[in-house]
């Protein structure tokens, strides 16, 4: 169900001030995350897609919320993708810093319809002060995803690392968000299925959702489980790491 429904996303409408946001009432699934950090790329592989999103050419200075409608168009429309602007590069100057704390991270802070959000951050960087900022502009009780992709740039004993080492990150800042990890490659198709599922349900109506990786008690680390394979490793057989232990749903320490 999860990937038909996000292979129906059209692109809907750009937005480029709080008071153009739809005004439907229906859920929304914002993905947000560093310039470079492989947002569009993420986003049209899970969509299967080429270029439903796509990267500007000077990443950080496209400050818009892109939207997406999912559902056949006949049947009425069970929710949206949001795309954010890339933040946090370089080049930006503070007047376009400005401008996304003006619309994306209010957008993440008051967004009634906002479900959950999906933050990309390169498995080479871990999670940067950037990466903190906008964190801490999600209201409380809205889930996280994180996605850390472009993890076929590793081997798999420094993905594992890597994930240990986010998961430190994000328990030590103490969110009071549920925050899920997933290792993802767009390239490699790692950890596609387990996102898919986790959006999609947070895209179903109450009570209809399928348990995903924040809502199972377990962090899904985006390799095969044992006696599956993995469609985006070239070898087919078996998977040598195990899921992640620990909670799924990181509240940080007490």
């Amino acid at each position: 169900m999860s990937a038909p429904l996000l292979s129906t996303a059209q692109f809907l409408t750009t937005v480029v001030q709080l008071q153009q946001l739809p005004a439907t009432g229906l859920p929304e699934v914002a993905f947000v995350g560093r310039s470079n950090a492989g947002k569009s790329s993420a986003i049209n592989r899970l969509c299967n897609r080429n270029r439903l999103a796509f990267a500007s050419r000077t990443p950080g200075r496209t400050q818009a919320l892109n939207y997406f409608s999912l559902g056949d168009p006949g049947a009425g429309c069970p929710g949206y993708l949001v795309d954010t602007p890339g933040y946090g590069f370089a080049v930006a100057p503070g007047e376009v810093r400005r401008q996304w704390s003006t619309l994306a991270g209010r957008y993440l802070g008051s967004r009634a319809e906002l479900r959950g959000v999906v933050l990309m951050v390169d498995i080479r960087r871990l999670i940067g002060e950037r990466d903190v900022d906008l964190l801490r502009w999600i209201a409380p009780d809205t889930p996280i995803l994180v996605l850390l992709t472009k993890a076929d740039k590793l081997a798999r004993m420094h993905q594992r690392r890597a994930l240990d080492e986010v998961r430190d990150q994000v328990a030590t800042l103490g969110l009071p968000n549920p925050v899920s990890l997933l290792l993802f490659s767009s390239t490699k198709g790692t950890g596609l299925d387990a996102a898919r599922e986790q959006i999609v349900a947070w895209l179903a109506p109450p009570g209809e959702a399928e348990a995903g990786p924040a809502a199972s008690g377990r962090v899904d680390t985006g390799q095969s489980a044992p006696g599956q394979s993995d469609p985006g490793q070239s070898d087919p057989g078996q998977s040598d790491l195990e899921p992640a232990t620990g909670p799924a749903q990181l509240r940080g320490k007490a």
